[in-house]
């Protein structure tokens, strides 16, 4: 890994952490999960060959602190952050942007915001569950996660949450398990941290947004849709397949399921590039 120069930037209600290595046009990597900065150690020196690359942790999560520790988060507000790094460090020039799960719902915020901030948005396996026609049964699973988190706690959580990100009727033997990379191997502990806060506050609120579907038709030529070849059928793959063929667009697939930048990060960080390029 090369080490990336370490900046922070006061938002509103928030010290952000972010990170950037390399040269060229701004590539701006939104993690999701209960990830940071840190998710994107497989690829981030690979792509900065060709860009100036920048991490970040979402506020409240590892090294970017809440003023409010108990604050509500919501999806607006974190696209405001990714707004305002491409503000700091890119404010003559759109920039490409990468989003991951929860953090590309906040790209497609942050894409319907400020269009003329983003030259390219790829946003792999956004869960907005709301575009749905079966969104209801997914609200449902999102008031379970939560009731679940106050009266048993989080390990029990994340079980019902799991269960209802399997596609339907996956309720046979589980799936060997993968070797992850010896970085991706440490980063568990801090990710552990981070789960009570996603599971609690980013889950709920950003699970529930709806994006604005006649914006992201408007903007379908600024906008990459894509889903891991191995989750076809499970939740999170869905939303994006549904916005795809509604908007007339190509759905592209990455190795690996939900988690391919975490398992297979040499061939997603190849098929990224070659998406940038397109």
């Amino acid at each position: 890994m090369t080490d990336p120069t370490i900046g922070t930037l006061r938002v509103n209600r928030a010290t952000l952490h972010y990170e950037v290595r390399g040269q060229g046009p701004l590539l701006l990597l939104i993690p999701g999960g209960a990830g940071g900065a840190a998710s994107f150690d497989g690829i981030a020196d690979d792509m900065a060959a060709e860009y100036t690359v920048a991490t970040y942790d979402p506020r409240g999560m590892s090294r970017s602190t809440l003023d409010d520790p108990e604050a509500e988060q919501s999806v607006a507000e974190h696209a405001d952050d990714a707004f305002r790094i491409l503000e700091r460090l890119s404010p003559d020039e759109p920039a490409c942007v990468f989003g991951s799960s929860s953090g590309a719902i906040a790209a497609l915020h942050l894409l319907t915001a400020h269009p003329e901030r983003v030259q390219r948005l790829i946003a792999h396996e956004p869960p907005v569950v709301e575009v749905l026609p079966d969104a209801s049964e997914h609200r449902v699973l999102i008031a379970r996660v939560q009731a679940t988190l106050h009266t048993e706690g989080l390990m029990p959580a994340m079980a019902v949450f799991a269960a209802g990100l399997k596609k339907a009727g996956d309720i046979t033997e589980p799936k060997a398990e993968t070797k992850l990379p010896p970085q991706a191997a440490a980063r568990v502990e801090r990710t552990m941290a981070n789960l009570p806060y996603f599971v609690g506050r980013i889950v709920p609120s950003f699970m529930s947004y709806a994006p604005e579907i006649h914006r992201l038709e408007a903007l379908s030529d600024q906008l990459v849709l894509a889903c891991g070849q191995d989750s076809r059928g499970e939740l999170p793959y869905r939303p994006a397949a549904f916005l795809a063929e509604h908007l007339g667009t190509e759905l592209r697939h990455f190795p690996g399921g939900h988690t391919g930048l975490t398992t297979h990060p040499a061939e997603f960080g190849a098929l990224l590039r070659k998406a940038f390029r397109a």
